[in-house]
């Protein structure tokens, strides 16, 4: 009998600490099959992970107390691969809004949804880090039905390869739920990230100078 699936070697038998639902365990999974594969490839010695400089972030981290931090890391070129985690709140402290929250949309620290006129629009990383000199590879991708992981998985190791030539700065963002802040059941979590998130954060690759090169 043929293996059709199998546990990725990076990842240990520990369960993982997400809310049911949550969709970081995907693309934890997605990070570690990537590597996993660069090693099967020859790309990436086996063993040698440091060989790979990459941060996984959320919407807090990135998008708001690290935005500085990451625009200039894209100025400046810098090789390494960003995934940044975008589910529309602070998922981990307590479900605040956050600077992609959606306008309209409820948090514990907007209880009346998100007021345009009061906090501005939500932020659109991608577009804005695609606009630096210094960024290579930008796409957005999202973990919400099969087709979409495996475009998410290609992202990632694209990002990967990238980095590992030596490349410019990339970065792969991940639209995501967050059944349990937003208040909704694991599927109708996802049906709102298609029906929402999605038309206000477009699928597609922003920038990718490695295919302008070709």
């Amino acid at each position: 009998m043929s293996v059709v699936f199998e546990k990725t070697q990076l990842l240990t038998d520990k369960p993982f600490h997400y809310c049911p639902g949550c969709n970081h365990g995907i693309i934890h999974r997605l990070v570690a099959e990537s590597i996993d594969e660069l090693v099967q490839e020859g790309k990436l010695e086996a063993g040698n992970v440091i060989g790979l400089v990459f941060t996984y972030q959320g919407d807090g981290d990135l998008a708001s107390i690290g935005t500085a931090e990451i625009v200039h890391a894209a100025h400046r070129g810098e090789k390494i691969v960003t995934i940044f985690v975008n589910n529309a709140i602070y998922g981990m402290t307590g479900g605040q809004m956050a600077p992609t929250t959606l306008v309209g949309q409820k948090t514990t620290t907007s209880p009346y949804g998100r007021d345009e006129a009061w906090c501005g629009a939500p932020i659109k990383m991608s577009e804005m880090l695609a606009q630096v000199p210094g960024s290579y590879f930008i796409q957005r991708c999202a973990v919400n039905n099969n087709g979409n992981i495996i475009k998410t998985k290609k992202a990632i190791k694209k990002a990967m390869e990238y980095q590992l030539e030596g490349k410019g700065f990339c970065m792969i963002e991940v639209l995501s739920t967050c059944p349990t802040n937003w208040g909704l059941a694991p599927v109708e979590a996802m049906k709102w990230l298609e029906e929402n998130m999605i038309p206000y954060y477009p699928l597609g690759v922003y920038k990718d100078k490695g295919a302008d090169e070709k």
